[in-house]
């Protein structure tokens, strides 16, 4: 199966600007664009995709070897933009795809033209002289919880994620989508995701970037987006007045925008 079937890729958009490439963040799918996506594809020609064994579909060429460290999901990133030898591309990386695009850009520069790191996270736990938002004993008992009983972790931890505690709709919204993923796959990619550490990479970024993160992030709070804004050579970063780990749906007009500004700018 080629790439662009297996990541179940959509186009959207007949832009005259750049190729965006959303890519969302763990428990997530390619649904989680879609406020956005009116005002983006106006601009540009969108390129959507779904990680392996997000949105409830079959998840071929899935194994815990290739999926247990987040190089897995940097191949299938490149592999879907050398299948229609894609350049240039704006990659809008949301929580892990940031650091998965970091790494993709380094990997293949001439690929990208821009990131935006959505509510980035490049190491999830504290360390001296680092807040990462959780203790080490945090992440071993959230990823416990999670092996032990993925459904009943998916209905506790997804309205903590989506914030916003007076639209109550958005937490449901995530946990359904947490939900539909294979509870096999969902362990090893949230292993890959709240154990790595990349911000040694951050420096290795050469493309311009930016960095949009929320005012209020219990899961990546504003020192982790000013953090990885120092790291990023020439970086701009952009906080949005917003609550929660998923401005795409919380605040999708002035998540839009900003990816519109920053995307729509010449080289």
């Amino acid at each position: 199966m080629d790439a662009w079937s297996r990541h179940r890729v959509r186009v959207a958009g007949r832009g005259e600007g750049p190729v965006l490439v959303l890519a969302h963040g763990f428990g997530c799918d390619q649904n989680m664009w879609r406020l956005v996506l009116p005002a983006l594809a106006e601009r540009f020609r969108v390129v959507l995709f779904d990680h392996v064994g997000a949105g409830g579909g079959q998840a071929p060429g899935w194994s815990e070897e290739r999926y247990s460290s987040l190089d897995g999901y940097v191949d299938d990133v490149l592999e879907i933009l050398a299948e229609e030898d894609l350049r240039d591309v704006v990659f809008v990386g949301h929580s892990v795809s940031a650091s998965v695009g970091v790494l993709a850009a380094v990997r293949e520069p001439e690929r990208f033209a821009k990131l935006v790191l959505l509510n980035p996270s490049p190491r999830f736990v504290d360390e001296d002289g680092y807040r990462g938002g959780f203790s080490q004993d945090d992440i071993e008992e959230l990823l416990e919880s999670l092996e032990s009983n993925y459904l009943g972790w998916s209905a506790a931890m997804a309205p903590v994620i989506m914030g916003n505690e007076d639209r109550p709709e958005l937490g449901r919204e995530l946990t359904g989508s947490f939900c539909r993923m294979d509870p096999k796959i969902a362990r090893v990619f949230a292993r890959a995701t709240f154990l790595s550490d990349n911000r040694a990479d951050l420096a290795r970024v050469t493309v311009p970037t930016l960095v949009l993160d929320c005012a209020h992030d219990a899961i990546a709070p504003p020192e982790v987006g000013a953090f990885v804004h120092a790291q990023i050579p020439g970086s701009r970063r952009v906080t949005l007045d917003a609550t929660g780990h998923c401005p795409q749906l919380s605040a999708p007009g002035a998540t839009a925008a900003a990816i519109r500004a920053f995307a729509g700018e010449p080289l």
